[in-house]
Order: C-alpha cells, then structure tokens, then sequence
C-alpha cells in the first residue's frame, strides 16, 4: 500500500510542476482602461568602433560621385560571418573611432548620430570644393541584436531601422516560451568601452520608461527559464512520465487484487 501512495504522490508531484498562470501575462500592473503618455526615453543611435556605415553620395558631378560610391562598396568585402549572417558593405569604423572616405581621408565619427554624422561629411565635401551641392545618405548596416535562452526561435537579429524595442527585439524571436521567467530577462550591453549586465522585468510597467527599453546595437538579450523548464522539458517528456506512472499504478493495483 506504501508503494501505491509514493506512486501516487509522484505523479501529483509532476503534475504540480507545471507553470503558474500569474507568471505568465506580460506588464501584469498596468491600471485598466486606456492611457497615453509623453516618451521621454527614445534614445538616439550612436555609432561606435567597429560599426560599418554605408555611405552613398549625389551631386552636380556624377563621375565625381562614382569615385565615392565606389569605395563605399569595396570598403568591407561580403561574406558570412559565425553568426550566419552576411556581412555588408560600407565604410568600417575604426578603433580612434574614425572612417577612411575618399577626398576626406580620416573623419572621425564615433559618438555622432547618423544625422550628425551625415552633416559633417556633407559640410567637408562643400567646403573643400570636392563635390558641387553634395547629398548624402548614410545609415548604419551592422545594427543587430542578439537573443539567447528560453524563447522559440534564439539567434542573431538584423535590424533596419535605427529603432528597436526590447518587446519587438523578443516578438523577431518569436516570443518567450511559457517556461521563461518574464520577470527577469537580462540585458548585455557594451558601448565605450564598458559592459553592463541589466535584469528587466516584462510584467512590470516600468519597462516602457526603462532607458533600456530601446536597445542599442549589439545588444544581447538572456531569456531565463524558470524551474518548470528543468522539471519537465518539453510536453511530450510531461505526457509519457504520466502515462508510465500511471500505469505502473494500474498494474500494482492489478497485482494487489
């Protein structure tokens, strides 16, 4: 009869091990109803070492321009990185924080926005009578994010834009998993020269007014699991542990009889 209880007790044990629903729903202290509020901390991209920056120019003089346009293409060589994703082209920012442009030379741009940056170099190209009337366009094309740990789909994102947030970065990766603790996703940043470790919480309003809720290029995001994770691994593993225990009640009940 002892072995039939222990059986007994394993299996409500399993079962037990299942996720709460309260650690589930994101932003759970938000007042109902609907609200709207000022943002006060979007922050603006900077460009930093190692970042690539693709640089095009139009002007009065087209051949002028083709020399420029040029080397843009030919400054980093296309090819497939570890992470799988293709490497693209563009002027390299160096480790003084500066790129090597035609007719310019060194022009340092580590620190700048891409607007600011994009200022400078059409201020230097006017004034030293490089081009006539120069516009340019340039954007950064290594912004990526990286996301690891309990989510559906983990790995290295590329972004478009200048802009992400730390729920969009998490929605690229296809959610968390219902095993994943939402109430402590740690964020990896390094930006000059330092590395900072952040725990947010996804359930707490709060995080819309976190100065890391817009991420910066190379984030990396460390999705938690929780307890349950271990406890069971996948659903499938949870069905056949109860089916086997079930029936090995079943059969000492048999024996019993």
């Amino acid at each position: 009869m002892k072995k039939i209880l222990y059986l007994f007790t394993a299996i409500l044990f399993l079962s037990s091990c299942g996720v709460k629903y309260q650690t589930i729903p994101y932003f759970t202290d938000l007042p109902a109803g609907n609200q709207a509020e000022d943002i006060n901390n979007q922050t603006v991209l900077k460009i930093q070492k190692n970042d690539i920056v693709a640089i095009t120019v139009s002007s009065l003089n087209e051949k002028s321009d083709a020399y420029f346009n040029l080397g843009n293409m030919g400054a980093v060589q296309t090819n497939t990185g570890g992470s799988g994703l293709p490497t693209p082209n563009g002027f390299i920012v160096d480790q003084q924080g500066n790129v090597q442009l035609p007719y310019l030379g060194s022009v340092k741009l580590e620190g700048l926005s891409t607007y600011d940056a994009r200022k400078l170099i059409e201020t230097k190209l006017d004034e030293g009578k490089f081009l006539i009337k120069p516009v340019l366009n340039l954007r950064l094309v290594n912004f990526k994010i990286s996301v690891m740990g309990d989510v559906l789909r983990p790995g290295v994102y590329p972004v478009q834009s200048e802009r992400i947030t730390i729920i969009e970065a998490l929605g690229m990766a296809g959610d968390l998993n219902i095993t994943a603790k939402r109430n402590d996703v740690l964020l990896i940043r390094e930006n000059l020269g330092k590395r900072q470790q952040v725990h947010l919480d996804l359930q707490s309003k709060d995080l819309f007014n976190s100065p890391y809720y817009y991420l910066e290029n190379n984030d990396v995001l460390v999705v938690t699991p929780s307890s349950a994770k271990y406890a069971s691994v996948d659903a499938s593993y949870r069905n056949v542990s109860l089916i086997i225990s079930a029936l090995s009640v079943i059969a000492l009940l048999i024996t019993r009889l």
